[in-house]
Order: structure tokens, then C-alpha cells, then sequence
């Protein structure tokens, strides 16, 4: 495991931010692992917990720039961090989601010895429907799922 990774989540846990891993790792989490080249984590863009973000990324040690908290509220963003395989896309909007929404059917794990919640099977499958690019659709069937709703 990437240990940017885990130094991340746990920052993140420190600050008591919302945030769930999304993509190839809940993937791995619910039904098998595959390749990627990225952490996703979408987080909650609430303003309070913008901050909270905000100040894990800074102790983090991320290149903020001008990377603002109201960015970090913002639909839509995508803050990357490093490159592939290393990088951590950070994300304020998931496709065919709603983070309160996915929060409440969020799972808990770890990702190395660094606590964290994934995104729910339901949700994910959701999400990657809604996406419906050649991999999300293959990793439909690897959690077991048609590809489009029956």
C-alpha cells in the first residue's frame, strides 16, 4: 500500500472529515482488486467540512496553491495530488450520487493500518451505471451485477 495513502486517510480521520473511498479501491473492497493508477476519495463539500479537508491537506503536506476552502464546496472539483500510480484524486461530486445520501450507506474498513469508509456496494454499482464507461461496466460483473438495470 501506498504509504502517501495512508498518511492522507489519516490525516483526513484526524481532522474529522467526511470523505469516502470511492473507485478502483471500494471496488477492491466490495468484489476484487484491479489496477488503477489513483486513490479516489470523494469528500462531503459542506463548507464545515471543506475546512476540515482544507487543514488535513495542509498537514498533509499537499501543493494547495490557491486551493481554497470554497473550491473544496465547489460541484464538480477534482484536486489531484502526485502522479500515477501515486496520485490521489480528490472529489467534491460523484456521478448519479449525493454524498449525504452515500454517507448513510457508507461501509467501514482500513486501507492498511489507517481507518476509513468506503462507499456502499448499492451506491457503487449506482454510481458506476450511471458512468458507464468500458471499466465501470466490467467492474459491474466483477461485483456481480448486470451491466444496465433489467
Amino acid at each position: 500500500m501506498n504509504p502517501d495513502f495512508i498518511a492522507l486517510l489519516r490525516e483526513l480521520s484526524a481532522a474529522e472529515a467526511r470523505f469516502l473511498v470511492v473507485g478502483a479501491y471500494a471496488l477492491a473492497h466490495h468484489a476484487r482488486p484491479r489496477a488503477t493508477g489513483d486513490l479516489d476519495l470523494w469528500i462531503d463539500p459542506s463548507p464545515s467540512n471543506a475546512e476540515r479537508v482544507h487543514a488535513a491537506l495542509k498537514a498533509f503536506g499537499a501543493p494547495l496553491g490557491d486551493l481554497s476552502v470554497a473550491d473544496l464546496s465547489a460541484p464538480n472539483l477534482v484536486y489531484q495530488i502526485g502522479l500515477p500510480p501515486r496520485r490521489i484524486d480528490v472529489l467534491t461530486s460523484l456521478t448519479a450520487l449525493e454524498f449525504p445520501e452515500a454517507w448513510k450507506s457508507r461501509v467501514a474498513g482500513r486501507m492498511g493500518d489507517a481507518e476509513c469508509c468506503f462507499l456502499g456496494r448499492e451506491q457503487l454499482i449506482k454510481n458506476k451505471r450511471a458512468v458507464g464507461r468500458a471499466r465501470d461496466l466490467a467492474d459491474l460483473e466483477a461485483l456481480g451485477e448486470a451491466p444496465r438495470d433489467s
